[in-house]
């Protein structure tokens, strides 16, 4: 594992929250921040110039659109972790964030601890949403469909962790089972719940109140 910093690019067009992310990126001792950029031209500009290994990125740039800016980021530079921002969450947003991507959705505004911490844990090939952005999508509605028998418990726990941004490989050690075996529940998951992806998945759950985002295993 490599001992050197990570290396930080905020992109956003608001000055004084990009740099307050930038001091506060400075202030660890495993990161370094590499600068700030205000849209997608600078941003681009400044991953050439900077290579960084992260990247904080707004939802609404000045000159373009935060999303396609982390398609083109992801695409060009597959080792960089993308923690994209968004004051305001949809479903197609949340989808679009997932196809670009992006290794995590969080709130705008969330404690800078909590987002530093995002950052740092972030990883590419898995999606992590915040908990406080799968509430506002989820809604007080239920399926008057019975779903309590569902899922076997093996099954929820591994939608649980799924919906914690966990991949099989790591869900497969928390559990102490087999990758193989974990991704046979979680094929399971998406047949049982007619979902076409894993995301999907984890928001029929929770609609259905199959699993609990403050589930603790």
């Amino acid at each position: 594992m490599s001992s050197e910093p990570m290396r930080v690019l905020v992109v956003d067009d608001h000055r004084t929250v990009a740099d307050a992310l930038s001091l506060a990126v400075s202030a660890q001792s495993d990161m370094v921040s590499v600068g700030t950029a205000g849209g997608v031209a600078d941003a681009l500009a400044a991953i050439d110039r900077e290579r960084p290994d992260a990247i904080v990125m707004d939802v609404h740039l000045h000159d373009g659109d935060g999303i396609d800016l982390t398609r083109r980021v992801t695409d060009a530079h597959p080792h960089v972790r993308v923690v994209v921002l968004t004051a305001h969450v949809t479903h197609a947003l949340l989808g679009r964030a997932a196809e670009a991507g992006a290794s995590a959705l969080l709130p705008k505004g969330d404690p800078l601890a909590e987002l530093i911490q995002s950052v740092r844990e972030a990883s590419r090939g898995s999606f992590a949403v915040h908990p406080v952005l799968l509430r506002a999508l989820v809604g007080s509605g239920s399926s008057s469909r019975d779903t309590s028998q569902l899922l076997t418990s093996r099954e929820q726990q591994v939608l649980a962790l799924l919906a914690q941004g966990k991949d099989p490989t790591a869900i497969a050690r928390t559990l102490g089972i087999s990758v193989l075996t974990c991704r046979g529940y979680i094929k399971n998951v998406l047949v049982k719940l007619d979902a076409h992806s894993q995301l999907e998945a984890v928001m029929i759950a929770l609609r259905r109140r199959l699993i609990r985002l403050d589930h603790e295993l």
